[in-house]
């Protein structure tokens, strides 16, 4: 059985879902960076006291490097929503490469993902109205400046996610395709 190795005729996605995409795949970056001083053994804005208590010694540093290696990994997904290769499998992976990616196996992810995102970093809109007696004022600033994009790290893969499905899902019989609008 032959399968396709171009991507489907499906509406280029739109101008404002590429440039999210690509946003949510930079929103990660700071905390990343912040994380990865941890791991180089800078407190990195915690005192003294509140960087040796976290413990970052040895599996930590596993920990926060595998953690910010991750968390980035799974934001740069968020391009193939809008990338050839969330339509179709690129054929260098074996057994399932140049088959069409089913709609639903990139939309339940993303936006089960969507959600966990946006209740897991929202709260952290009130960082300053809670004191942290383990940073210095200035790392209390800078981390928080480091963290506060990751708020709109689920709202905009929600948005994209809504745009993939959009554009994919299977037009009803009988319909024509119509252009998504917004470019």
């Amino acid at each position: 059985m032959m399968y396709m190795t171009t991507t489907p005729q499906h509406p280029a996605p739109a101008r404002w879902a590429v440039r999210a995409a690509h946003t949510t795949a930079l929103l990660t970056l700071p905390t990343g960076i912040w994380r990865l001083l941890l791991a180089a053994g800078q407190p990195a804005g915690y005192t003294d006291a509140g960087y040796e208590a976290m413990g970052i010694a040895g599996w930590g540093v596993v920990y926060v490097v595998g953690l910010s290696v991750v968390s980035e990994a799974l934001a740069l997904l968020t391009l193939g929503l809008v990338r050839p290769w969330g339509e179709v499998v690129p054929r260098w992976i074996p057994l399932v490469g140049g088959r069409p990616v089913p709609v639903l196996a990139a939309v339940l992810p993303a936006g089960l993902g969507a959600v966990v995102l946006t209740a897991l970093w929202t709260p952290f809109a009130w960082w300053w109205a809670t004191p942290h007696p383990d940073m210095t004022p200035l790392g209390d600033t800078l981390l928080g400046f480091a963290y506060l994009p990751l708020i709109a790290w689920g709202p905009l893969l929600g948005a994209v996610t809504v745009s993939y499905y959009r554009r994919r899902r299977p037009a009803p019989a009988g319909a024509a395709r119509t252009p998504i609008t917004g470019r």
